[in-house]
C-alpha cells in the first residue's frame, strides 16, 4: 500500500458577533464545492506553517494565527483512492477581514492560475463542505458541529 499525501486543512475562524469560517468556491468550477483551505505539505515543513501558507496561498489572507490543531485523519482521496494523512488546524482570522472577495492563485502549485470566491460563514454550517472537511469543526466547539451533515 502506498504512504499517505501528507495535507493539512485550516480551520479560519472570524469572531465577530458570531463565529464565521473561512471557505471559498472555485471560480468557473462550481463542481468543486465549498471548501476550506487545504493542501500537501512540502518537505521540510512543519504542519501549522503549512496550514497557514495554505491559507495565505489560496485566499491571500496573511494575517490568520494558529490556535492549535485540532484532528488528524486519514481518509482516501475522493477521485483518485489516493491515501491522504490529514492534519486539520483552527486558526483565527482578524476580525476587520472582509467579508468576501476573489482571489487569483500565483505561483507554480496545483491551484496556481485559478481564481477563488472567498467569504466568511457562520457557524454552525447548515450543510457539510466539500469531501466532509467540515467534519472536525465540533472539536473547535460542540456547538459548531455542521447541523445537517456526517460530522463526527
Amino acid at each position: 500500500m502506498p504512504r499517505p499525501r501528507i495535507r493539512v486543512a485550516a480551520y479560519a475562524i472570524r469572531h465577530r458577533a458570531a463565529p464565521e469560517l473561512l471557505v471559498f468556491d472555485h471560480v468557473g468550477i462550481p463542481e468543486a464545492g465549498t471548501q476550506v483551505p487545504a493542501g500537501g505539505v512540502k518537505s521540510g515543513e512543519e504542519l501549522e506553517e503549512a496550514a497557514l501558507r495554505e491559507v495565505a496561498e489560496e485566499t491571500g489572507l496573511l494575517r490568520a494565527t494558529a490556535v492549535r490543531q485540532i484532528a488528524v485523519e486519514d481518509k482516501p482521496h475522493p477521485d483518485t483512492g489516493q491515501p491522504r494523512r490529514t492534519g486539520f488546524f483552527y486558526l483565527q482570522a482578524p476580525a476587520d477581514t472582509s467579508d468576501a472577495w476573489e482571489h487569483h492563485v500565483h505561483g507554480d502549485g496545483d491551484d496556481a492560475g485559478l481564481t477563488f470566491a472567498c467569504r466568511f460563514l457562520p457557524l454552525p454550517l447548515n450543510q457539510p463542505l466539500a469531501d466532509d472537511q467540515d467534519a472536525w469543526l465540533g472539536r473547535i466547539d460542540p456547538r459548531w458541529t455542521t447541523v445537517t451533515g456526517n460530522s463526527q
